[in-house]
């Protein structure tokens, strides 16, 4: 999953980019409001983590801006500011959800993980289930029909919940670049075709198949 941190405090930033990185996202970084405004309008993240008290523009006016737009991305805001009236114009400017600083990332973690789940109409918890398959976030593992859990590496674990959290939906090769990597991965690279090879081997080739000339296809049977 691919996420925008828009954070001015660069000690915080570099700290916060770190720990997403461990828990499987790829970060994108900006400083200041215009940018932000301009990268959730030109990439298609799956959430984005906004800081009010940016320079250049408001954070507020940046989440504002998106909404007017249609802009429906998942965004969770943070802020210095406490009291319960700024709180209520971050939601009234369209946040799902709202971390006051200072902040344990742990906390943050969580709250990410709950939002992408809700977007995509997944049970809480920390695991995402489908078609037999358990996968544990926290531990990043894959656990196949109730057997022992498989480790899973950082791209393997960031490509199946991609799928996972997208069941019976075709996806390009483009769209999971953009989800899975960051700005700067080489879209010409055929490392998904690589990994998508990896993830068969481990979960059977019959959950994610081909497409022919558009792309790949996460299978969950009514049944799972």
């Amino acid at each position: 999953m691919r996420l925008l941190l828009v954070e001015d405090d660069q000690a915080l930033s570099q700290t916060l980019s770190h720990q997403l990185k461990k828990q499987g996202f790829a970060v994108d970084v900006v400083n200041n409001g215009v940018d932000a405004e301009f990268m959730g309008d030109e990439v298609p993240y799956d959430a984005v983590i906004l800081d009010l008290g940016l320079p250049q523009r408001s954070g507020l006016d940046v989440l504002r801006n998106w909404r007017q737009k249609e802009n429906k991305v998942a965004v969770i805001v943070l802020t210095a500011r406490d009291a319960w009236h700024e709180r209520v114009d971050g939601f009234k400017a369209g946040a799902d959800d709202y971390l006051g600083k200072p902040f344990h990332v742990e906390e943050l973690l969580v709250r990410i993980q709950a939002l992408l789940r809700r977007h995509h109409n997944n049970l809480p918890g920390t695991s995402i289930k489908r078609n037999g398959l358990t996968l544990d976030e926290e531990r990043q593992q894959i656990i196949i029909n109730d057997q022992a859990p498989i480790a899973l590496t950082g791209t393997e674990f960031r490509l199946l919940r991609y799928f996972m959290l997208h069941p019976n939906k075709i996806l390009s090769k483009t769209r999971l670049i953009e989800h899975v990597y960051e700005e700067s991965f080489d879209k010409g690279s055929n490392l998904i075709e690589v990994y998508v090879r990896h993830l068969r081997k481990m979960i059977g080739k019959e959950r994610i198949i081909t497409k022919r000339g558009q792309g790949y296809l996460f299978i969950e049977t009514k049944s799972a």
